[in-house]
């Protein structure tokens, strides 16, 4: 709700609703509050959780709208001509990327972290609650390391492979557009 109130007071004093300036603005000083160490407390898409979710997704959506060329198009309309995708996207991708950093040993945190799988390309889930205990195994699900695991799994292994961060995106961005 406060980034919803500092978004528009940004746009009332906007003279120029251009699709570069507004894009830019959006960039510089919207989308970081959105994403602020989303890593962290990623809110996942799951019984409860959905409403906020969705007020994240609606301050994008409503931004958008104000931009002049593209406003009265559909959302995901507006998101391909800007070229931004969905808020919950994106945090997929920082999760992919943090796990990639964190498994090919780039970081100096999460070593142990992930479990890979006996071929050493896939995630394994560490859950090991009993299956009683299912709040507890609920509240583990939300966490990175379990929460990455299926999507980290359907990337091909030339992605998981890559040598630096940057091949990683590169190959996780070609992977996105061969899927869709």
């Amino acid at each position: 709700a406060v980034v919803s109130t500092q978004s528009t007071g940004v746009v009332r004093n906007l003279i120029d609703r251009n699709m570069n300036v507004m894009l830019a603005i959006y960039k510089a000083l919207i989308r970081p509050h959105l994403e602020y160490c989303v890593q962290l407390w990623n809110p996942v898409a799951t019984h409860g959780n959905w409403a906020t979710v969705l007020e994240l997704e609606s301050v994008q959506r409503r931004f958008t709208r104000l931009i002049d060329e593209v406003g009265t198009l559909p959302y995901s309309r507006r998101l391909e001509i800007l070229n931004l995708t969905t808020l919950a996207e994106r945090r997929i991708r920082g999760d992919l990327i943090e796990a990639f950093k964190a498994t090919s040993g780039l970081t100096e945190y999460g070593q142990g972290l992930f479990r890979m799988s006996r071929s050493g390309l896939n995630l394994v889930s560490s859950n090991r609650c009993c299956k009683s205990a299912t709040k507890v195994r609920n509240v583990q699900s939300s966490f990175l390391p379990e929460r990455v695991i299926p999507f980290w799994n359907k990337l091909p292994s030339e992605v998981k492979n890559s040598t630096s961060v940057l091949n990683f995106k590169i190959g996780l961005e070609s992977f996105k557009k061969e899927r869709i």
